[in-house]
Formats: structure tokens, sequence, C-alpha cells
């Protein structure tokens, strides 16, 4: 159970594996700031589940894309909820599916603008909240079972975003594991959420299952608990590694 005063900011948490964790997190004793782009409905859902767990909760729209979003969501969560201590990192986008060359470079750079550089943005954003207020914080970054796979066919542009995501958790951990601070991820393989029907393919779960060693697509909860141990006090050791939650691949 986390202490009280624990405060997590997921990003992109309206649904899916983000909503899933923010549930998660708050009945482990987490306050929970709910980021979203769009859907503010979606959102407020989420916050009043959280609350249902007895914990704070605040939805902050922005766009992590968006280096100006990204201040002004660290900024409310933290005027809201007070010094955050932990930090998910699980918006990402996949663009359209199909293969690398019928890709666009518009796909492909608001991929990384996404992926990456708002990963690494809001962690540098993180990072610099934790040295404000002297807390040993916690990154996680969702990467995915792509960036082992290549995905080709479908998305390799996203299995490239990811990839660079696992490097930079590796990197970052190690940079700043001296100051108390753990960088972790979790990778999923293929999860029942939006993301298929989204990438334009609501089918695609039906089609992949078979591949899966466990015959099935993971679901958001599992996914998250995954996450919420990462950020608990039982992975206290762990930092620099992406635990593989994939059923088998």
């Amino acid at each position: 159970m986390a202490p009280p005063d624990n405060t997590v900011l997921i990003t992109g948490a309206s649904r899916g594996i983000g909503a899933a964790t923010a549930i998660a997190a708050a009945r482990n004793g987490f306050n929970v700031a709910v980021n979203y782009v769009k859907d503010e409905t979606a959102a407020q859902d989420v916050v009043q589940a959280v609350e249902r767990q007895g914990r704070r909760a605040v939805a902050i729209q922005g766009d992590v894309g968006l280096p100006n979003d990204i201040q002004r969501i660290f900024q409310c969560a933290e005027e809201t909820l007070g010094p955050l201590t932990a930090l998910v990192n699980n918006t990402g986008i996949t663009g359209p599916i199909g293969p690398f060359s019928g890709t666009t470079d518009a796909t492909i750079e608001r991929v990384f603008q996404v992926n990456v550089f708002g990963t690494i943005q809001c962690s540098r954003a993180a990072l610099a909240s934790f040295a404000r207020h002297g807390t040993p914080g916690i990154i996680v970054n969702i990467s995915s079972v792509a960036a082992r796979t290549g995905s080709p066919g479908e998305y390799i542009h996203y299995a490239a975003s990811k990839a660079a995501i696992d490097a930079f958790t590796l990197g970052l951990a190690r940079e700043v594991a001296a100051t108390g601070v753990r960088v972790c991820g979790v990778a999923p393989g293929s999860t029942l959420t939006e993301i298929h029907a989204t990438a334009g393919e609501p089918g695609r779960p039906e089609r992949i299952a078979p591949r899966i060693p466990m015959g099935r697509l993971a679901h958001p909860e599992e996914v998250a608990e995954t996450v919420v141990w990462l950020l608990s006090p039982a992975a206290s050791y762990m930092t620099g590694t992406v635990v593989q939650c994939t059923g088998g691949l």
C-alpha cells in the first residue's frame, strides 16, 4: 500500500491501459492526475472511479506532443494534488495499420512527437518536480512488444518509437539511479483497447490472438497491475528494466 501522500500523473488516462492503471493506482493508495486529450467525459468517469477508492483525482486536458501543454499539465497536477511522486508515460499512438511503404511522413512525425518526445519531455518535467521536492520518484514508461517484433506489415514506425522508449528507459534509469529515482518500463503485448479500431482494424484482436502463446489478448487491468507493482515498494530494487507483459511472446 502506498503512503497517503503519493500522487501519480498518468498520461492518456481516459481509456484503455491508462484508465485501468489510474483505478489500480488509486486502489493502492495513490492520488491520480488523469491526463486526456479529447474525451473529457471519459476522463471524468476515471476521476470518479478513483474517488470511489477514497483517493483524490483531477482530469487535466493536454497533448503530450505539445511541449507547452506538458508544462501546464504538470503545473495543474501539482497545484491540485500536491507534489508528484510518480509518473506513468502511457500515451501512445500508432497511426493507420499498413505497410511501411504507404506510411505518410505526417504519421511518422506525429507518432514520434507523441510517443518519443512526449515521453522524454514528460520525464524531464517529472525529474524537475522530484528534484524541487526532494522526492525519490518513480517513472514507468509504457513500451510495447512491437519494440521486439518490429510489427512488419502493420506499423514499423510505431515499433521503432517504442524501441526508442526502451533505450531511453535504460539510459535515464542508470543516469538518475544515484538520486533515488527509479525508471522502469512495461511492454504490453496486444491488449483489448480501442487502439485497434483507432488504427483502422477493429477486428485485429481476433486476427492476432492465435499468434500469442496464451491464445488471447491482454485485458487492460492485467497490464495495469504490472505498472502499479513497479510503482510500489515491492519493486524497490528494480530500475532500468522493461517488464514484458505479453502472454508469452
